[in-house]
């Protein structure tokens, strides 16, 4: 629909109160519109497309019946959240999404008053969400808070803590929306499945039936046993009618499911659990991908996350003709996979995106899929070993930050052979803060008896796989990028078991490279030499923990300098700082890596020049380095924190 000024009705929303004065053909009119937007927009920057076409209805509803920002709305997972930042006033800004300087893919605080919680781990919402409801209920103010559930998040652990205690507390203005697009339930419609829902939100109803439970329990010839009859009548009809399964069990207020795609009906369900002034979840059943035939097809995710496509046809825009570190260890777990039939494989929820996907179609008895519940993976893991198998859990780097316990306690403590495969692992850019991959080294280097290795091209990546698998007592850890595969990078010599790659005929520097970084550090060697400081290029294979071979070589050089994708504090270059300093070598350490902040989202290049993590910029800095010192031994060890 085109405004009589020309203008489209997209083009009149600037705030959420917008919304509120249009009839129902121009909000339809305005969900195809924000559709076409979606599409256009996300197919030029890359982005979560398919779950933001599932929600766009959803959305539209809850800003027309709840007052954002007074009433939160607080997102799980995140990535659901583009449609709320068109409503409210950032369409504009759509262009440079995930971009350096632009739109967060996530909720953003510094964007606007109307994100309150920078979700992108999933699962964490609705304890966000109590928090915040309590802190309001003690204060006094009647605000309702609103979390939208989606996109698996209610296969977390985390999201059933959070239910068990929000069942308990009546008075909590909470409305909790399941966005349900998993295809796995039938709506329920009609005027009476809308009238009892309407029901069960209506404070009388509660009234009703306490007075009820009461006077039943008050004769003699009924009692209790009558009341529980009754009662378990009442759950029993509702339950044929529109079925609640465990959030009926936990005690919560249940409306659904309904059509996601009605606005009508969500509005009416949401201003029914608005009203009810306590905990209410509204179930909705939407699909993902929704109005763009290409994404509705794809039935490998929907688009979930895409890059740059073409708008009409889904296909992207540049093709892939090098492979990435994720496809090799696809390749690599289907031949280990035959080797060892003892070889399992463990995901939570990200089948396709770490590589497994052919793994499951060769051994489909051999992969487990556990949900969003990375803690339960790991331990799971742990249990698989004890039972005589050997599992490999492939996970985002980030995403094992929230199973550190169970790594340190359920797999080290009980010494299980697990293999931990972490898939973008260092600076990963465009996701921002919370997808960087940079705290793996500094968190499982604090886990006795780990291995970790940082492969720096494809054959080191099987290699060190084959190790993994056949380590029956320990945890082992290979990590790798999210990038594409370098070329082959040989070595001029192995020797106790490091890898020399650039050997010196005088060397006064030893360069030690880890993973991703290698190239880097070849780089920086060559930029050394032609300033007429001679270096040796060493990869140390297996990071951690570090080998006697590498402190006896560091030993024979005036410096050491140490180059990973990973952070400064606690990273591999301290690890091999710590040793030295154990076996009291003076020789002093320059390290290089990620410092200890949070990352704007920006492409990996942006960053990774910004932290000044390149070639020219750590060579400037050695050089710098060395001639401020009158002798080699008198540098002083530093680290690079920029």
């Amino acid at each position: 629909m085109t405004l009589s000024d020309g203008s489209t009705l997209l083009g009149s929303i600037k705030q959420p109160s917008d919304l509120r004065g249009l009839s129902r053909a121009e909000l339809e009119q305005l969900a195809d519109e924000i559709r076409r937007f979606l599409i256009t927009n996300v197919s030029r920057t890359g982005g979560h497309l398919g779950p933001n076409l599932g929600v766009v209805e959803l959305t539209i509803a809850l800003h027309r019946v709840f007052d954002s920002p007074t009433d939160p709305i607080v997102f799980d997972t995140g990535h659901q959240s583009y449609v709320h930042k068109i409503l409210t006033g950032r369409a504009d800004a759509f262009d440079g999404l995930r971009q350096r300087d632009g739109l967060s893919g996530y909720p953003s605080r510094a964007e606007s008053e109307h994100d309150w919680v920078e979700n992108s781990h999933a699962s964490t919402s609705l304890s966000w969400g109590e928090g915040l409801a309590k802190a309001f209920r003690l204060k006094g103010e009647r605000r309702t808070v609103v979390v939208f559930v989606g996109d698996g998040a209610l296969t977390g652990g985390m999201s059933w803590e959070a239910l068990n205690n929000i069942a308990v507390q009546e008075d909590l203005r909470m409305v909790i929306v399941v966005n349900d697009n998993g295809r796995s339930y039938t709506p329920t419609v009609g005027g009476l499945a809308t009238h009892l829902a309407a029901l069960r939100t209506d404070r009388r109803y509660e009234q009703i039936l306490d007075v009820a439970k009461r006077q039943i329990n008050k004769t003699p010839l009924l009692g209790r046993g009558a009341y529980d009859v009754l009662h378990g009548m009442k759950a029993g009809l509702k339950d044929v009618l529109a079925p609640q399964g465990l959030f009926a069990d936990l005690g919560l207020k249940y409306v659904g499911p309904i059509d996601g795609h009605d606005l009508g009906a969500v509005e009416r369900a949401l201003e029914s659990a608005k009203n009810f002034g306590g905990p209410v979840i509204v179930h909705a059943l939407t699909r993902k991908g929704r109005g763009f035939e290409a994404a509705e097809k794809h039935e490998e995710d929907r688009f979930h996350a895409v890059v740059p496509i073409n708008e009409f046809t889904g296909e992207p825009l540049s093709a892939q003709l090098q492979s990435t570190w994720t496809d090799a260890f696809g390749d690599e777990m289907i031949r280990i996979g035959t080797e060892h039939p003892e070889v399992v494989a463990v995901t939570a929820a990200m089948l396709h995106p770490v590589g497994l996907a052919r793994f499951a179609n060769v051994f489909p008895d051999r992969v487990f899929d556990v949900g969003i519940a990375e803690q339960h993976a790991v331990t799971s893991c742990a249990g698989l070993s004890a039972g005589g198998l050997h599992p490999v859990f492939a996970v985002y780097s980030t995403f094992l930050n929230r199973a550190f316990d169970q790594v340190l306690m359920d797999v080290a403590l009980h010494r299980q052979g697990v293999t931990f495969a972490l898939d973008r692992s260092g600076v990963t850019g465009p996701d921002g803060a919370s997808h960087n991959g940079m705290w793996d080294v500094s968190m499982l280097g604090l886990v006795p008896g780990l291995r970790l290795a940082s492969p720096r091209d494809r054959q080191r990546l099987a290699e060190a796989l084959d190790v993994a698998v056949t380590v029956h007592d320990a945890p082992t850890v290979v990590r790798y990028s999210k990038e594409k595969l370098p070329d082959p990078i040989a070595a001029v010599r192995t020797q106790d078991g490091l890898d020399l790659l650039r050997v010196a005929e005088r060397p006064e520097v030893l360069v030690v490279g880890y993973g991703q970084f290698m190239g880097l550090a070849l780089d920086v060697a060559e930029r050394l030499h032609q300033q007429g400081i001679d270096a040796n290029v060493v990869d140390p294979v297996w990071t951690l923990p570090v080998s006697d071979a590498l402190v006896e070589m560091a030993s024979r050089h005036a410096l050491v300098v140490t180059i990973e994708d990973s952070m400064v504090v606690g990273g591999a270059g301290s690890h091999l700082a710590e040793a030295l300093a154990k076996a009291r070598v003076g020789v002093p350490v320059h390290h290089f890596g990620i410092p200890q902040e949070f990352l704007p989202h920006a492409s990996r290049g942006q960053l990774l020049e910004s932290l000044g993590l390149t070639g020219q910029a750590i060579a400037r800095d050695v050089i710098g380095q060395w001639e401020d010192s009158r002798s080699p031994r008198d540098v002083q060890q530093s680290v690079n924190m920029r």
